[in-house]
């Protein structure tokens, strides 16, 4: 298939498009570049364009023969999606419906979608499975489910194929640890425990240690980049017959925020300060996935299901990578 990896040159988007290339499919990149990085698609065709333009979207579509797009253009951060939350809704929620749009225009059915486990704000019960309340506490969270509800509309006129894939915390590096994470500011918790392994970062902060986990702290689920994308190929291959998928994609397992502080010293070998500070408003105290749906349906696996071997292919990223692309 000739795929369309919109935001293909972001962390997710660069790892779904060597996988794509690898399984023998034809991906074209197509990204601003605002937040991603061109080196991070080296070898791969990339054209340089925003999803508000309706015209360059419908001329690549058709000029590529695309089959199928898969989105991961939306911007990600809870914090500023409080502080901008227009931002949010123009990119997050405008320009998916501008793609979805020019796919119409092309006779593009097939789209897999990024969305998060964001939608459900503060479950009423973990793990967390897909037909849980969707109650998003953040405009972030908000926009991802709007999108989700566009795409299952626009799947009932026929016109639209459609996997929504609800993320947990992606992480580790693909590639045999050539494709790592380099977000700017980064927010996720791994790189930032890295970067004060590295002495980059004064110390790693843990808000709240007074949570009702076994050692205080707060517990996420963390799926490895990799096994996030290969769940991506798969629901594109059941997009041939079905017009709408849902799955959690996690490991099904939590680790907290000491853990993984812990992990990293053990893997990096290095130590490093920890300050604990008081919680930060709106942090459940676990969220883990069920995600069974996929493993039944699709026929996923998870073939990174140890925080040590994920936390091992993340250092050994930032450690070849130390400024992060291009650098």
């Amino acid at each position: 298939m000739n795929v369309l990896v919109c935001g293909g040159a972001g962390y997710i988007g660069s790892n779904m498009t060597a996988m794509l290339a690898g399984a023998g499919h034809k991906p074209v990149v197509f990204d601003n570049l605002s937040k991603g990085h061109k080196e991070a698609v080296k070898g791969q065709e990339l054209i340089t364009g925003d999803l508000a333009d309706f015209d360059l979207l419908v001329k690549v579509l058709k000029e590529k023969k695309i089959d199928a797009a898969m989105h991961f253009a939306a911007f990600i951060e809870v914090g500023e999606s409080v502080e901008k939350p227009l931002d949010y809704y123009r990119n997050n929620v405008c320009n998916t419906l501008i793609l979805l749009a020019a796919m119409e225009q092309t006779g593009v059915k097939k789209f897999v979608f990024s969305s998060s486990a964001a939608v459900y704000g503060m479950p009423k019960s973990v793990p967390i499975t897909e037909d849980l309340p969707k109650e998003p506490i953040n405009p972030y969270g908000e926009t991802k489910l709007a999108v989700e509800r566009m795409c299952h509309f626009q799947s009932q006129t026929g016109k639209l194929n459609y996997a929504a894939l609800r993320y947990f915390n992606a992480c580790g590096a693909g590639g045999n640890g050539t494709l790592g994470e380099d977000h700017k500011p980064e927010s996720h918790l791994i790189p930032l425990v890295i970067a004060a392994a590295m002495g980059k970062r004064p110390d790693i902060k843990i808000y709240g240690t007074d949570y009702p986990t076994p050692d205080g702290t707060c517990i996420r689920d963390y799926i490895h980049i990799e096994d996030l994308c290969s769940a991506h190929l798969l629901a594109l291959e059941k997009l041939e017959n079905k017009s709408e998928l849902v799955f959690n994609l996690g490991n099904g397992k939590g680790y907290s925020v000491r853990q993984v502080i812990e992990t990293v010293k053990k893997v990096s070998g290095k130590s490093f300060k920890v300050t604990e500070v008081a919680r930060r408003l709106g942090d459940p105290p676990v969220l883990t996935a069920d995600a069974s749906k996929a493993i039944k349906e699709l026929g996923w696996k998870v073939k990174y299901p140890a925080l040590e071997k994920i936390v091992e292919t993340a250092w050994l990223w930032h450690s070849k990578n130390p400024d992060g692309y291009g650098k």
